[in-house]
């Protein structure tokens, strides 16, 4: 099991990722558009960088939906392999059977 805080701490990025994502868009495209005038440009990199850190969508980090752990995650399950094996041990996930030799 992780931290309960960590996994707080990782709702909370995701919640200023969405709250802060049409921000964010907006003012990257006017620093990337070449035809628009330098000073422009500099100021909505300024404006960009005035954003919270946690804002920005790469300080999320994947983390299993039932332990949190951060590790060995399955991005198409939302679980780790250690909760997939267990799952898939018990029969509780459609289709998959845990092989032993």
């Amino acid at each position: 099991m992780a931290k309960v805080s960590m996994v707080e701490r990782e709702k909370k990025r995701a919640k200023l990722v969405a709250q802060y994502a049409a921000r964010r868009v907006a003012l990257k495209q006017i620093a990337s558009n070449t035809d628009l005038p330098m000073e422009e440009r500099f100021k909505a990199r300024l404006k960009l960088a005035k954003l919270p850190r946690n804002s920005s969508a790469t300080r999320l980090h994947n983390r299993c939906q039932i332990t949190g752990r951060p590790h060995a995650y399955y991005r198409k399950l939302k679980i780790s392999r250690i909760k997939l094996r267990d799952l898939g041990s018990t029969g509780q996930i459609p289709g998959l059977v845990k092989s032993s030799w």
